[in-house]
C-alpha cells in the first residue's frame, strides 16, 4: 500500500506484513457509526491487491473492542422521514453495515481479531467474520438486539455460521452476554489470554504463522472454505482439484517444495 487512506475513525499503522486497524472512537466504547462503516470498507477495498499485506489486525481502542451501532446515528435515521419510493434510512443504516462485514469476511487476507471489554452487536458481528480470534480476560461478547427491541439483522447469519444454529438461538434469542471462556469454548474465539502481555504474544505468534504460509495459497484456500456448504460436494472437489493443480505449477508451489528439499525458509517467510 504506497499510502493509507485518511481516517477519522480508525488509526491504522503497517508492521510488517500486516496492517493493524484500531477502531478509535474510546469515547463511545467504539460504536460503530456509518463513517466507521464507510472506512473499514475503504481501508478492506485498498488492501485487497496490495501484495505487501497478508493479514489485517482489527482491534479497539481504550479497552474495548466495539460496543454495537452507534445511537447518534439511529436517531439520525429515526428523524429521517423516506419519501415515496425511496428506502428507508434504517435500511440503508444496517444494509451499509451487512456490506462492510461480508466484505470483511470475502476478504482475501488472513483477518485477526483482538477482542477486550465490550464485543457487542456490530462488534461482535466483526469478531465472527475473522479468520484468528484472540480475545483478553476483560472480553464480554453479546447480541443484545433483543433487549433492544430489534433484530440482529446482518450479524445473524454470520453468528450462525461461526457457532452453529443452536448456540446462535441461544445467544440471540436470550440476549445473552458471554466472557472470554465461553466464547472459547462456543467457538467465537480461538484464544484467551490471560494478560495484555499476553495478548500481545498470541499475536505476534499469529502473524508470525501468517508470514509462513505462501500469499496465494493462503488467499485460494480461504476462498475454498468459504464455497464449502455452498455448492455440491463433487463440483467443490473438481474445481479444488484444478486449483490444486495450478499451485503447484506456480511460482510459490516451485519456491514452496525447492525449500522444503533444501532445509531452508520459503522466500515469504523471510522478515522485512
Amino acid at each position: 500500500m504506497e499510502s493509507l487512506p485518511h481516517c477519522e475513525t480508525l488509526v491504522l499503522e503497517k508492521q510488517g506484513p500486516a496492517l493493524h486497524v484500531t477502531i478509535n472512537r474510546p469515547d463511545v466504547r467504539n460504536a460503530m457509526s456509518l463513517q466507521m462503516v464507510a472506512e473499514l470498507s475503504t481501508v478492506f477495498s485498498q488492501v485487497e491487491n496490495d501484495a505487501s499485506i497478508r493479514a489485517v489486525v482489527i482491534r479497539g481502542a481504550g479497552g474495548h473492542f466495539c460496543a454495537g451501532g452507534d445511537i447518534k446515528d439511529m436517531a439520525g435515521a429515526r428523524g429521517q422521514k423516506p419519501a415515496e419510493g425511496e428506502e428507508d434510512p434504517f435500511y440503508r443504516l444496517n444494509r451499509a453495515f451487512g456490506q462492510m462485514i461480508q466484505q470483511v469476511n470475502e476478504s482475501s487476507k488472513v483477518v485477526i481479531a483482538v477482542t477486550e471489554g465490550a464485543v457487542m452487536g456490530g462488534g461482535f458481528g466483526l469478531a465472527c467474520v475473522s479468520d484468528v480470534a484472540i480475545a483478553g480476560p476483560t472480553a464480554k461478547f453479546g447480541m443484545p438486539e433483543t433487549t433492544l427491541g430489534v433484530i440482529p439483522a446482518q450479524i445473524a447469519p454470520f453468528v450462525v455460521e461461526r457457532i452453529g444454529l443452536t448456540q446462535a438461538r441461544r445467544l440471540a434469542l436470550l440476549g445473552l452476554r458471554v466472557d472470554a471462556d465461553e466464547a472459547c469454548r462456543l467457538g467465537i474465539v480461538h484464544q484467551v489470554a490471560e494478560s495484555e502481555v499476553e495478548i500481545d504474544e498470541l499475536l505476534g505468534h499469529a502473524v508470525d504463522r501468517v508470514r509462513q504460509c505462501a500469499p496465494n495459497a493462503t488467499a485460494q484456500t480461504k476462498a475454498l472454505l468459504h464455497r464449502v456448504g455452498h455448492e455440491s460436494m463433487s463440483g467443490l472437489l473438481d474445481s479444488a482439484a484444478e486449483k490444486f493443480a495450478g499451485a503447484i505449477r506456480s511460482d510459490e508451489g516451485s519456491e514452496g517444495t525447492l525449500a522444503f528439499m533444501q532445509k531452508r525458509p520459503a522466500s515469504w517467510a523471510k522478515s522485512d
